[in-house]
């Protein structure tokens, strides 16, 4: 009888506690009861993480792209060399996220740079050539700053090199945009503060089929003539008919089109490298 009465006591105290505090959570009046009640401390149980989502950060593409410089050139080459810088080009991968880009891309690349006041220098620009192969890989930017036309060559695995940040992803008509040099400068402008536009990590790449009107001659190159095979210029602008006919005719080389040493197929080296280097990133 006597504990009876003291448990009945110990419960109204308990609830003349709890009245006297402002609850505002049901979870916090069971864990009080229990723990009046069993005399033992409650569990901590921690709350759920919550689910940040950084909608500024492009999403990682997962298309099976194999960047072209680990496609070895054609000819008397060593494949042992190419299959050890392969290796090494897969390390520097590991520590630097190189993004799938191609030639009309604009990038944003953050450089080491001793003598910028911050210690890094950023360019953004258009890609407007990508050359070399294995570790001599390079690509061009180019950016209209100030009326004046700038461009950096950058070596891709480059130890310099901080960050790669693909700004907007699209191919051209053509695989070589050097002919920007001799266009308007308002197709070689880019805002340096562009921020990121979003892509489909999926779906193809676009294609942005702009053709862009050139500056008065002289040129740097004849980009008329069919060895360049331009797409993305508006000759018509700047060329009579009479005149594209006459140089079209004047330097054709129809037999290269029957040239079987000049192109050779690369679809199964293509698998056999991207079989590899997915599986040296996954270790």
């Amino acid at each position: 009888m006597a504990a009876c009465t003291r448990g009945l006591k110990n419960l109204l105290t308990s609830i003349k506690f709890c009245r006297t505090l402002p609850f505002q959570d049901e979870r916090f009046l069971c864990t009080s009861a229990l723990r009046f009640a069993n005399n033992e401390p409650p569990k901590f149980v921690p709350p759920s993480k919550p689910v940040i989502i950084n909608k500024t950060q492009t999403t990682a593409s997962t298309r099976r792209f194999l960047s072209p410089e680990f496609i070895p050139p054609r000819g008397r080459t060593d494949p042992f060399k190419y299959f050890m810088e392969r290796r090494d080009m897969v390390r520097r991968r590991k520590a630097l996220n190189i993004p799938e880009f191609y030639v009309g891309s604009i990038l944003a690349v953050t450089m080491a740079d001793a003598n910028a006041s911050g210690k890094t220098n950023r360019f953004v620009g258009i890609c407007i050539q990508r050359g070399g192969r294995g570790l001599g890989a390079t690509f061009v930017l180019r950016n209209i700053l100030n009326g004046q036309g700038v461009e950096i060559c950058y070596e891709l695995y480059s130890p310099r090199i901080q960050t790669i940040e693909v700004l907007k992803l699209e191919k051209r008509l053509d695989s070589n945009l050097m002919y920007l040099r001799d266009a308007l400068p308002e197709y070689s402008t880019v805002d340096p503060e562009m921020k990121p536009v979003p892509f489909s990590p999926t779906g193809e790449v676009p294609v942005n089929k702009l053709k862009v009107k050139m500056c008065p001659k002289p040129w740097s190159k004849h980009w008329e003539r069919p060895q360049f095979a331009i797409q993305g210029i508006r000759f018509d602008l700047c060329m009579t008919p009479k005149q594209m006919e006459f140089v079209q005719k004047k330097y054709a080389k129809p037999w290269e089109e029957y040239d079987m040493l000049k192109e050779y197929d690369t679809s199964k080296l293509e698998e056999q490298i991207l079989a590899e280097v997915q599986q040296e990133m996954n270790k």
